[in-house]
């Protein structure tokens, strides 16, 4: 098993707040609710100890979330950001638009080197109006992204091999054949951890 060390070192509310670029980043970008914080506790073996914090109510995440992540085996160091959930429509338009004003801020810093982003989708519904509009604006950053479903463990074994063949089928774009994951530290996760330093170099090598 892959072993990462791992430690939060910023919470950014606003631009101002952004902490210099140091080593590559990766975004992990979802609907509210979605289960990014469990599957970031899960990457990080934090099951039992959350490093980030888990809600049952959407919308919980309002700032960006810096992870140092030393991948151990000589890998390079690299960041994840774990971004404001999207698609919460209780919280007010101040509120939107000052995520939007966050998010932007991000994606547009200068010399900030982001490889990547993990769009996660919920494997029970598939990829709903807000996931295809972050698919269009990635799209038009020229943003590489990995698709990653989470709640995997919510669909009947039965269906999961169709509804899997479906999504994939419809154009779903990403790096390498979407996850599937459970927010449990098994095997799925592990292949997570490993792929992701690897993507990381690659896009590199790439750029």
């Amino acid at each position: 098993m892959t072993n990462w060390r791992a430690e939060i070192v910023c919470t950014a509310y606003n631009n101002g707040q952004l902490p210099a670029p140091q080593v590559p980043e990766i975004a992990i970008a979802g609907r509210s609710n979605v289960g990014k914080s469990t599957l970031i506790n899960a990457l990080l073996n934090r099951t039992s100890s959350h490093i980030a914090k888990v809600s049952s109510k959407p919308g919980k995440t309002r700032s960006l979330n810096f992870y140092k992540i030393d991948p151990g085996e000589g890998r390079p160091p690299f960041c994840l950001v774990d971004l404001p959930g999207y698609g919460y429509a209780a919280r007010s338009p101040d509120e939107r638009a000052g995520w939007l004003r966050l998010v932007n801020g991000y994606f547009a810093g200068n010399g900030r080197d982001i490889s990547f982003v993990i769009h996660l989708i919920d494997f029970r519904h598939g990829p709903l109006a807000g996931d295809i509009e972050l698919t269009e604006w990635l799209d038009s950053l020229d943003m590489p992204r990995l698709v990653v479903f989470t709640k995997g463990d919510k669909v009947p074994r039965g269906r999961a091999r169709p509804m899997y063949q479906k999504y994939v089928s419809a154009g779903l774009i990403s790096i390498m054949p979407p996850l599937v994951t459970t927010g449990k530290n098994d095997a799925e996760t592990e292949r997570l951890r490993e792929i992701m330093p690897a993507i990381i170099a690659e896009v590199g090598r790439l750029g």
